[in-house]
């Protein structure tokens, strides 16, 4: 009888694939599988471009992925999400980056960079939008055809962040959210199919991503409405601000002026101190100002109507005149380069005269410190925010009178210390704060799923985890402002 021994067998355990010693836990068949799946790029640690793709315009965010896949078409994006399922890992996806506020770490990172589709049908007064797209871009290439989009203050931001997120409009009063205005969306769910999702083809799914942001797939394209405007009345008026008693007088008139203004007029008033350091203009060091910006959706004569009583205050600084709409972002003067700094934001209540004097505490110049000091802006709602969309969808102001918005500078080693002063300074403003938020503008520390469910009605957040568990059952898209999938009867 002949004798075979162990080591003469062949090997039926094959020893599986050691993964890569980058710490991702992917093995080189895995990664050599993506790269055959796509016509883009695919990125592990260390790789050159890595560290940029994941970049973005908020550096108080980093993110480590396992891989990044730049994709360049909407089949790419596909695989990437079969891919992730496959390896089980969460998927995350940037494009601009401005709304960088989940790290990604471990996880397959889908960037959408690289789609720039974009067409415009003048006759149908529509535009179809890549994923990679910024709102620069959509609005040179509408306003040759005299059609405008609804963005926000910056033409850096990307679109479809914003439009997930709703979207609040420079002119949101007079035309509601940008989400009311969204036609179709084209997205890649979490079982790696792409689909167009209408108010006709699966108008639940549609509803719930317009205000769900990324939580139910990663969208490639979307079609919107245009709007027939060239030119606005609009523009800031600047006020130095050299006590409280000053500052208390300007915002005060602001807001008694704003609840006057007809759905045309849109506005903020910002509360701004600067540090008195050499790093800023002379024009800023050492000052507090109230800066007010107004939109406004009429003929010029009538604009300047409406703001002849804030000029009346003796602005410093006065740019307000009839404008190309393609120059509203500019308006706001919004930041274009990355910058490190902590955002919060809330609902308002209506200030009233108590919470003039502690929003003017913080520009008190009288007040002692350096700093970091908040910068604090209210943004006046109401008019056709406050109205049922014809669309739809899980965005709504909760019946708050005012957004602010919170800005801390966190320069490298300050951000623990940002994270307190901004802490403190919405602990102040508590009394005012309906507890409500909007999704667009949750940040780092809103990324609790307790903190999230702040920005929807009770009924609509049941829906959303109630679509989420049909299209997402096993939460692939977690790297986000998370939304669970809902599970069991009490829910």
């Amino acid at each position: 009888m002949l004798e075979t021994s162990m080591n003469d067998l062949p090997n039926t355990h094959p020893t599986p694939p050691v993964p890569l010693d980058d710490g991702t836990g992917l093995t080189r068949p895995d990664l050599a599988d993506l790269a055959a799946s796509v016509r883009g790029r695919t990125l592990r640690p260390g790789d050159e471009g890595f560290d940029q793709a994941c970049s973005g315009w908020l550096l108080t965010v980093e993110h480590r992925p396992a891989v990044v896949v730049i994709a360049a078409d909407a089949a790419d994006v596909a695989a990437a999400v079969r891919f992730a399922v496959r390896t089980g890992r969460p998927v995350a996806v940037q494009s601009t980056g401005h709304g960088k506020s989940v790290p990604a770490d471990g996880a397959v990172f889908i960037a959408t960079r690289e789609l720039r589709e974009l067409s415009v049908d003048p006759d149908a007064g529509t535009a179809r939008i890549g994923a990679g797209l910024r709102w620069g871009d959509v609005l040179a290439a509408t306003a040759e055809h005299g059609l405008v989009p609804l963005c926000g203050s910056s033409e850096q931001v990307g679109v479809m962040g914003y439009l997930t997120g709703g979207g609040l409009p420079l002119t949101g009063r007079t035309y509601g959210f940008a989400a009311d205005h969204v036609r179709s969306l084209d997205l890649v769910t979490a079982d790696g199919v792409l689909r167009t999702v209408s108010p006709e083809r699966e108008p639940d799914l549609f509803w719930a991503v317009r205000g769900g942001k990324s939580n139910f797939g990663v969208v490639v394209a979307a079609e919107i409405e245009l709007l027939p405007l060239r030119t606005i009345y609009g523009g800031e008026l600047s006020y130095p601000v050299p006590d409280a008693g000053r500052a208390a007088h300007v915002l005060g008139f602001y807001l008694a002026w704003a609840k006057e203004q007809p759905e045309e007029m849109s506005t903020s008033v910002s509360l701004l101190r600067f540090p008195d350091v050499p790093q800023l203009p002379t024009e800023y060091r050492g000052r507090s100002l109230v800066v007010i910006r107004v939109v406004h959706m009429g003929d010029e004569e009538e604009g300047a109507r409406l703001v002849e009583p804030l000029r009346a205050l003796g602005p410093e600084k006065d740019t307000c005149a009839a404008m190309p709409y393609t120059r509203i972002t500019g308006i706001y003067q919004d930041p274009k380069n990355p910058v490190s700094v902590h955002l919060r934001s809330a609902l308002l209540h209506e200030p009233d005269e108590e919470a003039v004097r502690e929003l003017v505490s913080f520009i008190d110049p009288s007040a002692p410190g350096t700093g970091p000091f908040p910068g604090l802006e209210l943004r006046h709602l109401g008019g056709a925010l406050n109205r049922a969309p014809g669309r739809p969808h899980a965005v709504s102001t909760q019946g708050a009178a005012f957004h602010l918005w919170l800005r801390v500078p966190a320069p490298a080693g300050q951000g623990e210390t940002a994270r307190a002063t901004a802490d403190q300074a919405l602990e102040r403003l508590r009394r005012w704060d309906t507890g409500a938020m909007l999704p667009g503008f949750l940040f780092d520390h809103d990324s609790s799923p307790e903190r999230v469910r702040r920005a929807y009605t009770e009924a609509d957040y049941r829906r959303l985890a109630a679509i989420k568990a049909a299209y997402d059952p096993d939460h692939l898209f977690r790297i986000n402002h998370t939304i669970p999938p809902a599970t069991g009867p009490s829910f």
